[in-house]
């Protein structure tokens, strides 16, 4: 039995899409489909059952799903083993991160984690903190990193870094010369916030969720895909947000923005996210210790 038809096999039920297998594999539908058919005919079974909109596993599916993660879990322990025999620390890593993360923080650390070890390949998926949480439920990625609270008890949760949330309004605005400003100030012009699914969007709810009489306040006037959207609009004149002050460190210093800081100050963490029982490859290891480290000793920009 071939392992690439294994190896599709469980691509395609942990995703539960052919479509999303096909991606993730660097493959067209049709030759994950023909990858699969192969390996139910050498069971002579059916492995997935296929509705009109979504697949599932038949009984033989769960039971071949369950020895198949079992192999690639060995297959990882066997590689990490000859490695660590060798002093050898190379492989690849897939990451997942919201998209202020991806944007404003990631680049600089991986970065510099890249000069450290050149012969580890990174992939990175960007998302909402949403969507991150569900690839790292999903085993579609190794490790998330994301911006707002993880409520599933099955996956570690380590806070990697502080941020602070600011209030940004263009120059001349009314508020532009107040110092920390109340959320009830802000509140009164319109505003323009991150999508649902968003971590930013989650913390500001959190936030007036626990300020008295404000809970479910927030009243949006646009609605928005990404910081940089979110930022050009207000730099438009279009209303007010809230972000991460990491986020807008460039149009600070061009003073095609002001940033208040909002009273009482509204922080949140960044947080690492991962399966807490999937084998750990030692390029992971390597990753997060890095990451500890550099959150440590310097400010993320």
């Amino acid at each position: 039995m071939a392992d690439r038809r294994l190896q599709v096999f469980h691509t395609v039920a942990r995703l539960m899409s052919f479509t999303k297998a096909a991606e993730a594999l660097h493959m067209t539908q049709p030759a994950v489909t023909f990858q699969v058919r192969q390996l139910e005919e050498q069971f002579n079974t059916r492995l997935f059952d296929r509705g009109r909109n979504r697949i599932s596993l038949t009984d033989a599916g769960s039971r071949v799903f369950e020895y198949a993660d079992r192999i690639f879990t060995l297959y990882a322990e066997m590689e990490q083993g000859v490695r660590e025999l060798t002093g050898d620390i190379s492989g690849s890593l897939t990451i997942g991160a919201s998209t202020t993360i991806a944007e404003y923080m990631l680049p600089t650390l991986l970065g510099d984690f890249k000069k450290r070890y050149p012969e580890i390949a990174i992939h990175l998926k960007v998302s909402n903190s949403e969507g991150i949480v569900s690839l790292v439920e999903r085993n579609a990625i190794d490790l998330g990193v994301v911006e707002s609270a993880v409520a599933n008890r099955n996956l570690v949760v380590e806070p990697c870094k502080q941020d602070e949330l600011v209030a940004i309004v263009p120059p001349g605005h009314d508020l532009a010369l107040l110092g920390p400003v109340a959320c009830r100030r802000v509140l009164d012009y319109p505003f323009i916030c991150r999508e649902e699914g968003s971590g930013t969007r989650e913390v500001i709810n959190d936030y007036l969720d626990g300020l008295p009489g404000w809970a479910g306040a927030l009243k949006v006037a646009m609605e928005l895909g990404s910081p940089e959207a979110v930022k050009g609009a207000v730099e438009a004149g279009m209303g007010v947000s809230i972000v991460s002050k990491a986020t807008v460190q460039k149009e600070l210093k061009l003073g095609t923005l002001v940033a208040l800081r909002l009273e009482p100050p509204l922080f949140r963490p960044f947080s690492f996210v991962h399966q807490k029982h999937k084998f750990r490859l030692r390029v992971m290891e390597e990753l997060l210790e890095f990451a500890r480290a550099y959150c440590k000793d310097r400010t993320l920009r």
